[in-house]
């Protein structure tokens, strides 16, 4: 069964976390997340890219004197995934709450029942 909305791209995990953290801000530095997620450089900035290819990040590159500064937003796009992405999530937890009680039990499915 699939869920609507379930996004594969952003639900890796790193790849979740920074969508996470960008959610919360207008724009973040390369640093900011990489520390901030405990990433090396070359990780997040392969996750970086496959969110940009995706639609869902936007990069910005700038210079403070002759230091390039690069910074990373969730583009509409990437928002508006992120946003059905959690939705996903919720409707599949809130589903295996409903269903909880209406499961048969590991020994009814086995045949093996406990007196």
């Amino acid at each position: 069964m699939s869920t609507a909305g379930f996004d594969e791209v952003i639900h890796a995990p790193t790849r979740l976390e920074i969508v996470s953290l960008l959610a919360a801000a207008q724009w973040a530095e390369f640093k900011y997340i990489r520390d901030q997620l405990g990433l090396s450089d070359s990780a997040l900035s392969k996750q970086l890219s496959t969110l940009e290819s995706a639609g869902y990040v936007d990069i910005r590159k700038s210079f403070v004197g002759k230091r390039p500064r690069t910074s990373a937003s969730l583009s509409r796009a990437g928002r508006r995934a992120f946003e059905q992405h959690v939705a996903a999530l919720q409707q599949i937890i809130a589903r295996s709450q409903q269903d909880g009680d209406a499961r048969p039990t590991a020994e009814a499915e086995t045949g093996i029942l406990k007196r």
